[in-house]
């Protein structure tokens, strides 16, 4: 018998209903759709905007669509890993409640964090427990709510991120598909560049805080623009050579969904044509932990057993990296 690989064998999504376009983002902030389009890619963006629901409710949804197309049984679930920005709250883990929520009650569950990089870390992760031969059922859910920590008066952020979720399920594999490769990278040169100033335990929310708006995501676009063009384009090339790769072999690039220029940078860096490139960007903007997962979702029909993916991903911290995954299953 074979060496057992971690193989995607299902993916679920969920967008939320209200889309905000860049034309009402230019009643609100002094921007305007060219400027957005032309530097972002981006053309509109989905928003969960009732009361009281959060990025569990995103994970649920999207976990739901995953299990009711494939007829999963939750109960065979053995972990579900919530690899999100933005936790429902602090301390009561969100994918515990998730988990529950959906019927894994054999499951055992924890939050990932790693910025946008979060679904791609969980991906190795994911795959490292398959592979062990402890689990055979693994959950790994990419889901945010941006919207819950962004100003909308601020013109650079705002523009960029959307809500969603996206969902896959790992299972072993004996025939060598599912992930092959991967390289994962982390500096804390990007500690300041991309962040949330208040809330945590250097900051604890106080009125001071709260009045300075302290509470959203801050970004400095054009350091976090260098070093996400080049260090995603870096390990993308790099997994590429390591398991000699060429364009022509690989069937589709996966990439975060952050700027379409950086997508463009990554893809050329690969030399990849676009329609190799998974792209929606310019329906969902940034949706953070579930970029990668709703790519899936939204080519699903397109891809092949066989097909080499490679994914790559850039978030705050910094964190980055690329996958090298084989595709498990042809349109179903």
């Amino acid at each position: 018998m074979g060496k057992i690989t971690a193989a995607i064998t299902a993916v679920g999504g969920y967008i939320p209903d209200y889309v905000l376009t860049n034309q009402i983002l230019e009643t609100m902030v002094d921007t305007n759709d060219e400027w957005i389009t032309t530097r972002t890619g981006i053309k509109e963006r989905r928003i969960l905007k009732e009361e009281g629901k959060g990025t569990s409710f995103l994970a649920i949804q999207a976990a739901n669509d995953l299990i009711k197309k494939n007829g999963i049984d939750p109960a065979g679930i053995d972990m579900v890993i919530m690899a999100t920005a933005t936790p429902d709250m602090p301390v009561a883990v969100t994918g515990v409640y998730v988990a529950t929520q959906i019927g894994a009650v054999n499951a055992f569950s924890y939050d990932l964090t790693a910025a946008c990089s979060s679904f791609l870390y969980g991906m190795s992760i994911a795959s490292s427990y398959i592979e062990s031969g402890r689990y055979k059922k693994v959950l790994l859910i990419g889901a945010d709510k941006m919207s819950s920590i962004i100003d909308y008066e601020d013109r650079t952020t705002c523009i960029i991120f959307g809500d969603g979720a996206g969902a896959v399920l790992f299972e072993p594999n004996p025939e060598g598909y599912g992930l092959r490769d991967e390289i994962l990278k982390s500096d804390g040169i990007g500690r300041q560049s991309l962040k949330i100033d208040a809330g945590g335990s250097i900051l604890p929310a106080n009125e001071e805080t709260v009045r300075n708006k302290q509470h959203y995501v801050f970004q400095d676009g054009k350091t976090v623009f260098k070093f996400a063009v080049s260090n995603m384009a870096d390990v993308s090339e790099r997994i590429m050579q390591r398991n000699n790769l060429t364009g022509d072999d690989v069937d589709w690039l996966v990439p975060h969904q952050a700027n379409k220029r950086i997508i463009d940078a990554t893809a050329k860096r690969m030399g990849l044509p676009e329609e190799k490139v998974m792209i929606n960007i310019h329906k969902y903007g940034n949706t953070t932990s579930a970029t990668l997962p709703l790519c899936l979702v939204d080519y699903e029909k397109q891809l092949k057993k066989g097909d080499n993916l490679v994914f790559a991903s850039f978030g705050g911290g910094f964190t980055w990296g690329s996958v090298y995954l084989k595709w498990a299953y042809d349109p179903k």
